[in-house]
Parts: C-alpha cells; sequence; structure tokens
C-alpha cells in the first residue's frame, strides 16, 4: 500500500519509513530542511507542511491508504518560545491530515507523547486524566482532539515516550543529545527522581506498520519501552555502554531544582491494551542500548577519549 509520512527524516519517521519498506510498502516521505533521505523512502518530497494548500495538493496528487504524522516540533523551549509556529506543525497540521484522511478515506496514524499528562502519578492509560504542564504538552492534546473530531473513524493516536535510536543527523534521539553535551565539554545533569520509559524508535515503527496493516485498530493507545527507569539510570547504562567515564553525568533532584518547576516527575505508560494485541513487543532497555551507535558529528571526541573506546 502506498504511505504517506510526514516527518520523515526525523527518528521516528526514518525508522518508521524503513520498517514499511521492509514490509512490502511504497513510502512517499516528506521533508523539509534535512536532506538525508531515508532507507525505505521510494519518493521524497520537499514540503513547507506549515503551508496548508500544500498539503493538501499533494496528499491529493498521491492518494495515500495510509497517512502516518510523525512530523512535529517536539522540543519543549521551542514551543514554549514560539508558540504560534509550532502550533502550525503541531496542531494545524494534524487537523489538516486528518480532514484529508477523511476525504480520502484513508487510515491516519498520528503520533502523540506522554506529555499530555501531567506526571504526577504515572502509569497512564489512554483512558487516564490529561493535564499537559507545558505548551507542546497542550498543542499535541489539541491535537489529538483535532484528529479525533475530524476523523474518528479512520484515525489512531499513538502516544509514545523517549525514544531511543540512531536519527540520520545523529542530534534527535535521547543518547545523541547526551554525546553532543558531553562533546561541548559539559556533564550532563540527570535527574534520578524523573521517571521515563524509553522506547527503541524502531520498536515504535514496527507497532506503526503492524497498526497500518490493520482494520480494527481506531482511538487512542499507547507504546513504550518494558522499563521504567530514571533519567539518571538511563544516562549510566548509556555510558557503561560506549564505555566513557561516569564523571560525564552528574546525579540531581528534580525536586529539589527551582529551575524546572512543574516539570513532569513520572510519565510513564500503561501499555498492557495495545502489546496484548499487537505481535510487537516492547523492549526492555537493556535491548534498546544494544542498538545504538556513537553519532557521527561527535565521532571524533569520543575516539579522542580513554583507549577503551578506541
Amino acid at each position: 500500500m502506498i504511505i504517506y509520512l510526514t516527518g520523515a527524516t526525523g527518528l521516528a519517521g526514518s525508522a518508521i519509513a524503513e520498517a514499511g519498506a521492509r514490509r512490502g510498502h511504497t513510502i512517499i516521505g516528506i521533508g523539509f530542511k534535512n536532506e538525508i533521505v531515508p532507507p525505505g523512502v521510494s519518493k521524497m518530497l520537499r514540503l513547507d507542511l506549515t503551508e496548508e494548500d500544500q498539503v493538501i495538493d499533494s496528499l491529493l496528487e498521491h492518494f495515500p491508504e495510509v497517512i502516518i504524522n510523525a512530523a512535529a516540533i517536539s522540543e519543549p523551549d521551542i514551543c514554549d518560545q514560539n508558540p504560534e509556529a509550532s502550533r502550525k506543525l503541531n496542531v494545524a497540521l494534524p487537523a489538516t491530515l486528518a480532514r484529508l484522511s477523511h476525504h480520502l478515506s484513508a487510515r491516519l496514524i498520528h503520533l502523540s507523547t506522554d506529555m499530555v499528562f501531567d506526571g504526577c502519578r504515572g502509569d497512564y492509560a489512554p483512558d487516564s486524566p490529561t493535564g499537559p504542564t507545558s505548551t507542546y504538552g497542550h498543542q499535541k492534546l489539541d491535537a489529538e482532539r483535532e484528529v479525533m473530531k475530524r476523523t474518528p473513524e479512520f484515525a489512531t493516536i499513538l502516544r509514545t515516550t523517549l525514544l531511543t535510536g540512531n536519527s540520520p543527523s545523529g542530534r534527535r534521539s535521547a543518547h545523541e543529545k547526551l554525546f553532543a553535551t558531553w562533546a561541548a565539554g559539559n556533564t550532563a545533569r540527570l535527574f534520578y527522581d524523573e521517571i521515563r520509559q524509553p522506547c527503541l524508535a524502531n520498536n515504535l515503527a514496527d507497532v506503526v506498520i503492524e497498526i497500518s496493516e490493520r482494520n480494527d485498530l481506531f482511538g487512542i493507545f499507547h507504546w513504550a519501552g518494558s522499563e521504567k527507569i530514571s533519567r539518571y539510570e538511563i544516562g549510566r547504562s548509556i555510558l557503561e555502554h560506549f564505555k566513557l567515564p561516569r564523571n560525564l553525568i552528574e546525579k540531581t533532584a528534580l525536586q529539589s531544582n527551582p529551575d524546572f518547576v512543574g516539570r513532569p516527575k513520572n510519565l510513564t505508560l500503561d501499555i498492557g491494551q495495545l502489546s496484548r494485541l499487537l505481535k510487537t513487543k516492547p523492549l526492555a532497555f537493556s535491548g534498546q542500548v544494544d542498538a545504538l551507535k556513537v553519532p557521527l558529528p561527535v565521532r571524533p571526541w569520543y575516539h579522542s577519549q580513554s583507549p577503551e573506546t578506541g
């Protein structure tokens, strides 16, 4: 089938493109600034996804059976600094895709986030009360509502969490951002009381493609890794995997840091419902770390470290 994939050059999008091609699907990838064409993309289009007319014309031209929206401005700080610009991609685009999904009778799989919750208790089920604490979280919740209002009979909203993996740019995933911090000569301050449920992008991609091939999974679902661990434990595992010195991270407390008031403490998700319905199964964090590679932009720094890393 033809899959129209926005955000194809990002961490999640590139993994979805590869997974879809592996299953024999035709991937129409949509990108903008990033010039890297991910493996698996049959045709790469350069569109400004904030321009509604461009999106409409492109979708009507390609007439896909499935639309997957992996495009977003996902950095909370950027959304805070320029909420109007980020809203165009995070809310207006999903609304347009939902309207076209209904018009074309095409499946729409929209990637959302654990940040639609407040993080006060964790283990959030798909029907748990939402309560975002950031501009980004509010925008993603607004997008969910737009999607379900415009095309409830064709839409699947998949909330996911902190993504691990190897992005085309080498700058997007959790471990890539840590490497950038270390290569810049800085220590990463990681919270031992902030709990997340990291997910390998390739595992998420397999889930997205499996959902796209089925006609019985509509509504809101959750997907993440199988382990609930702290930011500090994530960082420590990455250091150990790459044999880097422990002093590159600093253990600190979220609750005692006034600069992060309102940051969610526990955004873990209940993934039991979806994991029982799918062939794809969630991965433990140890299995995710084994898939990680040294990001290309920082390889010179990495090889300048201890002899163990050479």
